[in-house]
């Protein structure tokens, strides 16, 4: 029997890996792609390699790339990340400055690639419209058009050897939802980090966007976070 393999992008957040887990509980064999990319919390990498091996990866890639030679983000240039004292206070009408210009476009790119080559059918994208930042690349509506696009724009897929799915299993869920389904399936969330600027010792700030909507999340699913903070 073919095995169905998938292409999860990785950041060793509480998102990618949970979309790792629900790939993984389907049956899928599991092809882990992350990317340095000049980002200023590449601690994030080292928790992607522990999530790779333990949701039993069949390989795990770390692919080089400098977006900070465009910047324009908190992220890849010298802007400071923001920073809250609570999650209530983050701009719902404003994409934020942690927003990294096409950043999913280019990372789903080389995803693309990848599963042409292994003839793969599905690329597993962590994003969500709910309890998230705003980034334009995190909608549906991008992701079925970066779909369509993705099957005229290989071999595989005019030759129809494969048709490609973006898997967004978390598109509709909540912070909290998202970690009561990773919960269920045994993630193992020690693992991962969310923070944009963790401090020289790799604890997380407690104060930027994605820390306090990972504090949140944690809270309203009554689950403990096992994160350091800084703060703390």
């Amino acid at each position: 029997m073919t095995v169905s393999k998938a292409i999860v992008l990785s950041s060793g957040g509480i998102d990618s890996t949970t979309a790792m887990a629900i790939a993984k509980s389907k049956g899928h064999e599991i092809y882990s792609l992350s990317f340095r990319y000049g980002q200023r919390h590449s601690i994030e990498l080292e928790a992607s390699k522990k999530v790779a091996i333990s949701l039993g990866a069949k390989e795990h890639k770390i692919i080089d790339i400098d977006l900070r030679q465009f910047g324009g983000s908190a992220l890849t240039d010298d802007i400071k990340v923001p920073k809250h004292d609570r999650v209530e206070e983050i701009s719902e009408h404003e994409i934020p400055v942690t927003y990294v210009p096409a950043r999913n476009t280019i990372f789903l790119s080389y995803a693309l690639a990848w599963a042409e080559v292994l003839k793969a059918g599905h690329i597993y994208i962590g994003v969500t419209a709910v309890d998230y930042s705003g980034y334009p690349d995190c909608r549906p509506e991008f992701i079925s058009a970066f779909e369509k696009m993705a099957n005229l724009a290989t071999r595989t897929g005019i030759t129809k050897q494969t048709s490609l799915k973006i898997e967004t299993p978390l598109i509709r869920l909540s912070k909290a939802e998202i970690i009561k389904t990773g919960h269920s399936l045994g993630v193992d969330y020690s693992l991962t980090i969310s923070c944009y600027d963790p401090d020289s010792q790799g604890r997380s700030c407690g104060r930027c966007d994605s820390c306090l909507h990972r504090i949140k999340g944690f809270r309203e699913a009554g689950i403990k976070d096992p994160t350091p903070y800084s703060a703390e």
